[in-house]
């Protein structure tokens, strides 16, 4: 049993007529199809990076694993459980960070926490809220309200919600983009450590660098299709040199001369 596993996972959005009219008009036309047969697993316990450019398709395979955007076909699981016939297993074994800012301005950092844990059944879970606020650097932001957060800070708190039912299985969806230096080298020694303790780490990011020094194994998107999915070690040695160089030559490569993918 995989910690995620992707069967064949194809997404189509139906067009919409534009304005008011598309509230009523069936759809019509082929639609945008945001991925096309994507298939690869992720063993419990690895790091694993899925990279790819603006609009590759990473944000809709996140939206079909965490349940907010069934596949057209195909099929997603994770840890064992089928994310559409058995959701609920599957969202308690499951956190997500995303990559907007996201958050209720009405409470403070500890409440948000609190009611994140609740949602998953977790009634008095403060230990490990005050553990998570202090490995994020927000012990003296826990009463705090929300909107009266840097955007750093949020970004934080947005951390802490993933992690706050303990989750074997944790999707960081561009967690330091815009953040400053001190957080990116914070979140990435705590996030190391779940993932020596056993969690699971799936990563996307444009920050090349982080993905090539913290993932064991990395797979790359190009118009909704796999187009490369080896170790880190594999995709280095195709260049020589570093993960960029990689990514840059297989981005420009024909694809079909792409189109095999080593499992």
């Amino acid at each position: 049993m995989h910690a995620v596993s992707l069967e064949h996972i194809a997404k189509t959005y139906a067009p919409r007529a534009s304005g008011w009219r598309g509230l009523f008009m069936p759809p019509s036309g082929p639609g945008f199809q945001a991925l096309t047969d994507v298939s690869f697993t992720v063993d419990h316990g690895e790091f694993f990076a899925l990279l790819g450019p603006n609009g590759a398709g990473k944000t809709t395979l996140i939206s079909v694993l965490a349940g907010l955007s069934r596949p057209t076909t195909g099929r997603a699981s994770i840890c064992g459980h089928d994310v559409v016939t058995d959701y609920q297993a599957a969202r308690r074994s499951l956190g997500v960070v995303p990559q907007e800012l996201v958050y209720d301005p009405f409470f403070t950092v500890r409440e948000t926490l609190r009611i994140q844990s609740g949602y998953f059944g977790f009634r008095r879970n403060d230990d490990w809220i005050d553990e998570i606020l202090a490995n994020l650097g927000l012990t003296d932001k826990a009463d705090e309200n929300m909107r009266a957060l840097s955007g750093g800070m949020k970004r934080r708190v947005l951390v802490a919600q993933a992690l706050v039912h303990r989750p074997p299985v944790i999707i960081l969806d561009e967690p330091t983009a815009g953040v400053d230096v001190d957080l990116r080298r914070s979140l990435w020694e705590f996030i190391s450590r779940l993932n020596r303790a056993g969690h699971t780490i799936l990563l996307t990011t444009h920050y090349l660098e982080e993905a090539q020094s913290l993932c064991n194994r990395i797979a790359m998107l190009k118009r909704g299709k796999l187009v490369a999915l080896d170790t880190t070690k594999a995709l280095l040695a195709r260049t020589g040199g570093t993960l960029e160089e990689a990514f840059v030559q297989i981005m420009n490569t024909d694809e079909q001369a792409t189109a095999q993918v080593q499992a």
